[in-house]
């Protein structure tokens, strides 16, 4: 988008009230119309310049604007069919740089080498994050994820053991990314204010382990944290042979599960996929 294209684009605010948009609370939407915030989360991921970016819920397009002045290309996903016609303003305007799909992202394809930055919407969020973190293919389809989340999902996702926001999320997020909480984000900034706060984590997928199935880890982390209150010996014990596993690593079988760091998982599942 060229900047004489840019600056013809009326406020957000005019496009909302033009389009008689409103935030569903079933889609769990909150629309963000602050123009800085939004253009210091385009740029976590670092230079966009020329690269192709995935946007799940642009609603009016806020932070689709922002992905577009740092260079992006970006494809956008919106299942709200209420904003489809102010994306397609915004799309005209980008000169070719943006593709708007209607549909639903947990049935859309994504492309392939795309950064994802997106302000998910609440119903879904955790929903495609645990999908994208999943499969044996990797390094995965994306280049690096720079999420909005509730401020609770995001401290779960960078969470380190022995704490109680530790569990699944951070394992299946840490095992074979890098994670950080980037930003957090007051819920004033957000229209209308949702009734937490959010924040902006940012993954960037790193070697997996070897000897190591994702699909090991998923089932290891769902038995244990789906029990978390019990003993490891108890809420293992329906995974074949990992009971045995623990007492060969010499991780105590009693340990709840919050107590083992992301690397006692991974050496877990490599005993039972070897």
């Amino acid at each position: 988008m060229s900047a004489d294209a840019l600056a013809t684009l009326p406020p957000l605010r005019e496009v909302i009230a033009r389009h008689g948009l409103s935030a569903s609370k079933a889609l769990g939407q909150n629309f963000l119309l602050d123009e800085q915030l939004l253009d210091r989360i385009a740029a976590i991921p670092g230079s966009l310049d020329g690269e192709r970016v995935y946007e799940v819920g642009p609603g009016p397009g806020g932070l689709t604007r922002a992905l577009l002045r740092a260079g992006a290309e970006v494809v956008a996903v919106e299942r709200d069919r209420r904003c489809i016609s102010a994306l397609a303003e915004l799309a005209e305007a980008a000169e070719g740089r943006l593709t708007i799909i209607e549909g639903d992202a947990l049935v859309v394809e994504p492309p392939a080498g795309a950064h994802v930055v997106a302000n998910l919407p609440y119903n879904v969020g955790t929903a495609l994050f645990v999908r994208w973190l999943g499969g044996e293919t990797w390094p995965p389809w994306w280049k690096s994820l720079t999420l909005m989340f509730q401020r609770e999902v995001a401290e779960r996702i960078v969470a380190a053991s022995g704490g109680g926001a530790y569990g699944r999320l951070a394992v299946l997020a840490q095992w074979r990314s890098r994670t950080r909480l980037a930003m957090k984000v007051h819920r004033s900034a957000f229209v209308p204010p949702p009734k937490v706060m959010s924040a902006v984590v940012h993954l960037v997928p790193e070697a997996q382990p070897e000897g190591v199935k994702a699909a090991t880890v998923e089932r290891l982390t769902a038995a244990a944290f789906g029990q978390r209150r019990k003993m490891l010996r108890r809420s293992l014990g329906a995974v074949p042979g990992a009971v045995e596993a623990l007492e060969r690593l010499g991780i105590d079988p009693e340990r709840r599960a919050e107590t083992l760091a992301v690397a006692d998982f991974v050496a877990l599942a490599r005993l039972l996929d070897s």
